[in-house]
């Protein structure tokens, strides 16, 4: 398979906390991964670091995007080449509508003007598949939204941008099981054979529906165990104790 994503070595700070401590990660074309771990281990932070957030500080290590060190990449331009990232609370943007923000960004990731009909005709395609509220677009961006509709819309929008890799932080937190059938309706929906998803969770009830091909456990910075689903079902049974014991 063709790499996608490789984090090599990776250590990275925040508030002059080390946090990420030689992280290590392959994501291949095709594949689903899932980062599971307790509070504080580092997942958010990882995806944060991808993304080159200014909060965080790369300290040593190197993140490959389709063969390019993406580390000193500002995080527009790590958008523009294909990496989105939903997140675990989405913000309020008043004065812009969800219907003009999803063009805008659209114009920004093509580099092509988007034709006004065709885009009103795909994304009431994915508002009905993803259960929305078609007055929702009409909006401002998540003002007034409840959290299952923040969350859905961060899968609308994963679906319109057509990212080669999708990050998603706790896009399942504070669902409902219905809310949860229907993003991981909308990650199958985006899936495919060309792009890649890292999905970040506390919990198995968003893997439930998705085929899955690596759950790795992080523990205090770095990757201590890779397996298959199966791993995720242990963790939910026996908790992360045996792995933080790893670590000590």
């Amino acid at each position: 398979m063709d790499k996608l994503l490789e984090i090599n070595d990776l250590y990275a700070s925040a508030q002059n906390k080390e946090i990420l401590k030689g992280l290590n990660l392959n994501i291949n074309k095709g594949e689903v991964h899932v980062i599971m771990g307790p509070n504080g281990a580092g997942k958010s932070t990882l995806a944060n670091v991808i993304l080159n957030n200014p909060q965080y500080v790369k300290k040593s290590g190197k993140i490959i995007f389709e063969g390019e060190n993406i580390n000193d990449i500002k995080t527009n331009e790590i958008a523009k080449k294909g990496i989105f990232m939903s997140f675990q609370s989405p913000e309020e943007i008043p004065g812009i509508s969800t219907l003009n923000f999803l063009k805008y960004a659209k114009n920004k990731v093509s580099g092509e003007p988007v034709k006004s009909f065709k885009f009103r005709f795909l994304l009431k395609k994915y508002i009905d598949e993803l259960n929305m509220n078609p007055k929702l677009i009409e909006r401002n961006l998540n003002v007034g939204f409840s959290g299952g509709e923040r969350k859905k819309n961060e899968i609308l929008q994963m679906l319109v941008l057509e990212p080669k890799l999708a990050i998603l932080d706790e896009t399942d937190s504070g669902l409902d099981v219905d809310a949860i059938r229907t993003v991981s309706k909308g990650i199958n929906m985006y899936k495919n054979n060309t792009n890649a998803v890292l999905i970040i969770t506390h919990n198995n009830r968003i893997l439930e529906n998705l085929d899955v091909d690596y759950v790795h456990i992080l523990v205090d910075g770095k990757i201590v165990k890779t397996g298959n689903k199966d791993l995720a079902y242990e963790i939910e049974k026996n908790g992360y104790e045996k792995y933080k014991k790893v670590e000590e």
